[in-house]
């Protein structure tokens, strides 16, 4: 039903409104562009989907797998992606606002010049993930994994890492990047490490 639902959008450059989809598995489908209001997908499995440039609305992802997708330039307000699986997809230039992610799995995940506004993060995994050049604004990372995480260019001001893992994050040769975040003491002790301090 999505898949025929999807075409149907695409025809008439029409959003797709107040629906809810369970069970679908869509493969290779060109969703770029369409507009998703007050949409809810769970248990779905899209496999080498296109969604750039989509709208997202009030619209929900509840143990969804879209890994691999593309989903650069797509925009996100008052939604939520729980429980899914994302790893390697693709949100580079994408905007969230008001967006909640829990739960999720986003291993190897380009955000590279996305915008976050307003956004909470709980217990997802970003190991390995691109977030060059972000902009984050009124964000909360809580009990999250970012390993190996690469903010280059990306301010994380007021940003609260206190309860996540940040080992090996990477940031430019000025180090900008790491003013005024929020940390613990054993976090500060590995990032004095970017500076070339040695804690003896």
């Amino acid at each position: 039903m999505l898949a025929e639902d999807i075409a149907y959008a695409r025809t008439d450059e029409y959003p797709l409104r107040d629906r809810e989809y369970k069970d679908e598995c869509l493969t290779e489908e060109d969703i770029r562009k369409i507009e998703f209001i007050h949409i809810k997908f769970m248990r779905c499995r899209f496999t080498g989907c296109d969604f750039s440039g989509a709208g997202f609305y009030s619209a929900e992802f509840d143990n969804c797998d879209f890994s691999n997708c593309r989903f650069g330039g797509s925009y996100w307000k008052d939604s939520a992606i729980k429980e899914c699986k994302g790893n390697g997809a693709k949100l580079d230039m994408a905007v969230l606002k008001h967006v909640e992610l829990e739960n999720c799995r986003l291993d190897l995940t380009n955000f590279t010049g996305s915008s976050w506004e307003g956004c909470s993060v709980r217990e997802c995994g970003f190991r390995e993930s691109f977030f060059s050049e972000v902009r984050f604004r009124k964000v909360r990372f809580e009990k999250s994994d970012l390993s190996k995480t690469d903010f280059f260019r990306t301010s994380l001001k007021d940003i609260d890492f206190s309860d996540s893992v940040i080992e090996g994050i990477t940031v430019s040769e000025e180090h900008r990047e790491l003013q005024g975040m929020k940390v613990n003491m054993f976090q500060a002790a590995e990032l004095v490490k970017l500076l070339g301090v040695k804690v003896i």
